[in-house]
Order: C-alpha cells, then structure tokens, then sequence
C-alpha cells in the first residue's frame, strides 16, 4: 500500500509533485518578501504592514553551498540505516530576490554545483512512518533528472 505524503512541517510549501512552490509572504505598503511568511514580524519596517500570503519562485541562481560532513539535532531524523553527508544550497529566487536555504537533492554533489548555475524546487522525502512519507522542499540544478521524490528514494 502506498504511503501518503505529506509535508514534514505544514504551510510553507505545496505539495504538487511537478511544481511545488514556497509559501512566502509579502509585505503591502513595502513589497518586501519573506520566508516563511512568519518572519515578516521580524522586520521593524513590517510590523505594521498587511502580509499577503504568496507563493515563491520555484527556479533561481544558486548563491552559494556546503556539505554537511555531520548529523544535525533533532527533529533531523537519519533517512537510511547511517548517516550520509548532504549538500545544502543557498538559492536566489528569481523574482522575489529572496535567498533560500535548502537541502539539494539526493545524487547531487557539491562537486556538481556551481555558484549561478540554475536551480529549480523539487521535493523529497525527509523520513518516513507506517502510514507517511513526511515531505520537505529541496534544491536540484535546472535540467537534472528525476528531480524530486524518485530522485530521493521514493520510487
């Protein structure tokens, strides 16, 4: 039986397998973006503004990356039997100017990547139950194939 997917922490990305999208936010009077939209009480020139919820590029630059040689804290759960490096990507988007952290793709090395190549939004499996695949945004270069859930184990 199939797992249902869903996302590992609710409302700050869809779920559309082909074209998930960031869930931003984006001040009125100002214009500014945030991400998630949560952050825009952080900026003092927004605190008073109206926040529209919006939905985010799903392509940009790649602005910078690293390699996780290390297990984060919890809640990061290990995906398989042991820890495996990861690659984590800073990502201009492309309308909103707004830089994004996220993990790149399974298959993806750092040596793969370089700062302005493009990247596109895809989603991946972070860890899984009985009944769930609990689902998070990540990177992957323009072009790369099966990007998203197959490229990370799911199929």
């Amino acid at each position: 039986m199939a797992k249902t997917r869903v996302a590992a922490v609710e409302g700050l990305f869809t779920l559309d397998p082909d074209q998930p999208r960031l869930i931003g936010g984006r001040a009125r009077s100002r214009g500014s973006y945030f991400f998630p939209k949560s952050l825009a009480g952080a900026d003092p020139a927004c605190q008073d503004d109206e926040i529209d919820e919006v939905l985010l590029s799903r392509t940009g630059r790649l602005w910078s990356f690293t390699t996780g040689e290390y297990a984060p804290p919890a809640p990061y759960v290990i995906p398989g039997e042991e820890f495996e490096p990861y690659v984590v990507a800073a990502v201009e988007l492309d309308e909103e100017s707004l830089v994004v952290l996220g993990q790149v793709v399974a298959g993806v090395s750092a040596e793969e990547l370089r700062v302005g190549m493009e990247m596109e939004l895809a989603l991946g499996v972070l860890y899984s139950d009985d009944e769930h695949d609990y689902l998070v945004w990540k990177w992957a270069p323009v072009g790369t194939e099966d990007t998203g859930m197959a490229r990370d184990g799911e199929d």
